[in-house]
């Protein structure tokens, strides 16, 4: 069977905007054609970055120019004889491969045995050996013509290719880094069908419980992304990839890339995809459309969408949003979402197969801010030029008082040492270890950046940890119930109290600070995390208490204790606590800091109920950075 008739007419697609009019008018249909639409974003993506060069000897593809006045950007007219052939071909297979009356289906849906046979035709009909990783290698027109897929893009053949058999209940399961298939009612049964990372280990039929029950990022504790049909064809937009090398991007690609998931956003289809949001607006920061949404809002749409859909346990839209504040160099907005990416990152285990967004954690520690702050350190120095009054003078005079005023704001301190305590909290209890020396460096480094004055504003509290019984009785979860309900805490450490006459500025507090700009300013409490008993973000801005005890309510802790004039930053790792008094002293201890970070940590590892508290010890790692 192949296309139907209503498909047909939009053929030919000539530009990005034939393109576009065919996926709205997939994207109005109950059921949007996955395998049509692969098809015609890998015919585009290989004649636009893979082949370039214009192809006169290939029949049937021929270019024309986006603009009539710019000959240099062309772009190829999809044709519906190749489109339909390659359809054709791709659904002749998938039907021919596999006889659905040899299959149980049952009201619930699909059973295990036919998804893992759906995924053994996709399987077996790849090329044997082929480097996984390399581009342009996710849709089914790569499948197709070259035998070749990466490892999302097996999953999502899958998909296609169950949709080709009729089987509406079988969608694509996504994490942040990973992808399977759901099937059964609403979802209810998961499936793993491809591989992930540099092994090939065939998982496939498993199940991903275990991964969500060791805490593992990959699987983002059950917290992923269910797809329907829709989201199905946002992440094949998301999977674009406009590179042409390592420096040059197809701009052609990137439009169209573009367009589609404003299509996508204006229909409601983006609400629970965060990392598209994110991806879109990236590409509204680079380029933007007139009359179009600005990008800030759309990355913090991205934000509370993972907060109300997924119970704040994606990493990206707060990697999203701080690489928009990066690029603008908004210094402390972006220290404050890495800190709350770090924050949510502590409520994970380090296993290897989160290699990724260790990279991207330890790039971040050890590379980009780092740059950031030395950046504005030099900025801070440096006069103005041009003279005095002069013209030079006066543009170089608020970035110098911009860099002057991150670099003496307590706030960009405390956000650090939020990241760096999210960091050392992920590392406890994992079976793999997070830090070596090379994160210590660049943290002294970073501290460093920081006069001691500025340092010593920020006040620092101890949670003191609750004994065993407590925990095992407050929850049935050993990591949770190290992290949850309200904690006894410390009087503020008396080094790192402010002076008597430091004053807090609150047209320098962020909205969200600025609501509570009465109380305490606690800096790294979980960011709106669910768990967390006196975070700003979401609890107390909304009223609502985070634990029923009253000791954790905020008026009770101001009375406990004095307020603060500079920022509070509450400690829950113990590296980070061991690191107390050396973080806000007059000179920064190079040594003793590498020690501590480095030292064998000390925490308890409560695997089982029985098992009493013990320490553990670790070896470290220094990984080469990779680019994602």
């Amino acid at each position: 069977m192949g296309l139907q008739s209503v498909q047909k007419k939009h053929f030919p697609l000539r530009g990005i905007d034939g393109v576009v009019q065919l996926f709205d008018a997939e994207l109005r249909k109950s059921e949007p054609d996955l395998a049509l639409l692969s098809l015609v974003l890998g015919f585009v993506e290989h004649f636009l970055a893979v082949n370039r060069v214009i192809p006169i000897n290939v029949p049937g593809v021929r270019f024309e120019p986006l603009e009539p006045d710019c000959p240099n950007s062309c772009f190829p007219t999809v044709e519906l004889g190749m489109i339909s052939a390659l359809y054709e071909r791709f659904t002749a297979q998938i039907r021919g491969a596999v006889d659905l009356s040899q299959f149980r289906r049952t009201a619930a849906g699909s059973s295990r045995e036919l998804v893992k046979k759906v995924s053994d035709v996709i399987w077996n009909s790849l090329s044997r050996s082929y480097f996984k990783d390399r581009a342009h290698i996710q849709s089914l027109f790569s499948l197709i013509t070259g035998t070749k897929l990466d490892s999302s893009g097996v999953a999502f053949a899958v998909v296609a290719a169950c949709q080709v058999l009729g089987l509406k209940d079988v969608h694509l399961g996504l994490s942040e880094d990973h992808a399977w298939v759901i099937f059964s009612k609403n979802g209810e049964e998961t499936a793993e069908v491809t591989w992930h990372g540099k092994g090939n280990e065939d998982r496939r039929g498993q199940t991903v419980a275990a991964g969500v029950n060791e805490k593992s990022w990959l699987y983002l504790k059950g917290s992923y992304m269910k797809c329907d049909r829709n989201m199905e064809v946002a992440f094949m937009v998301c999977a674009i990839n406009p590179s042409l090398d390592l420096h040059t991007d197809s701009s052609e690609l990137l439009q169209l890339q573009q367009k589609l998931l404003w299509l996508l956003y204006d229909r409601g289809d983006l609400d629970r995809y965060p990392m598209a949001m994110g991806t879109l607006a990236d590409l509204e920061d680079q380029d933007p459309i007139p009359g179009k949404e600005n990008p800030m809002k759309i990355h913090l749409k991205a934000v509370s969408s993972a907060q109300k859909h997924y119970n704040n346990e994606h990493i990206y839209p707060y990697m999203y949003l701080a690489g928009f504040h990066y690029r603008h160099r908004a210094v402390r907005e972006a220290l404050r979402a890495w800190a709350e990416a770090a924050q949510v990152m502590q409520e994970y285990n380090y296993f290897r197969e989160d290699e990724e967004i260790y990279k991207e954690f330890f790039d971040i520690a050890n590379d980009v801010i780092p740059t950031l702050l030395k950046e504005t350190t030099a900025a801070a120095e440096s006069p103005g030029e041009g003279g005095e009054g002069g013209e030079g003078a006066d543009q170089e005079h608020p970035k110098q008082a911009a860099a002057l005023s991150a670099l003496q704001d307590p706030e960009c301190f405390a956000h650090l040492l939020c990241f760096y305590d999210g960091i050392c909290k992920w590392e406890e209890g994992s079976p793999t270890p997070v830090l070596h020396v090379g994160w210590a460096t660049y943290l002294v480094q970073s501290l460093s950046r920081f006069d001691a004055q500025v340092r010593q504003k920020v006040s620092i509290i101890i949670k003191e940890p609750e004994s065993q019984d407590d925990d095992d009785m407050s929850s049935d979860d050993p990591r949770e119930g190290r992290r949850r309900g309200p904690r006894r805490e410390s009087k503020l450490d008396e080094q790192g109290s402010p002076p008597p006459g430091a004053p807090s500025s609150p047209s320098t507090q962020p909205p969200a600070a600025a609501a509570v700009a009465a109380q305490p300013k606690k800096i790294g409490e979980g960011g709106g995390r669910r768990r967390s008993s006196q975070g700003l973000r979401a609890g107390d801005a909304e009223g609502k208490p985070k634990s029923p005890s009253p000791d954790s309510s905020p008026s009770s802790q101001q009375q406990a204790s004095p307020s603060p004039a500079g920022p509070v930053v509450a400690f829950q790792s113990e590296k980070m606590k061991g690191m107390k008094g050396l973080l806000c002293a007059a000179k920064v201890n190079s040594s003793a800091i590498k020690l501590q970070l480095t030292a064998q940590s000390q925490v308890q590892m409560k695997r089982q109920k029985s098992t009493p508290a013990g320490d553990y010890s670790m070896s470290f790692m220094k990984r080469q950075r990779k680019s994602l």
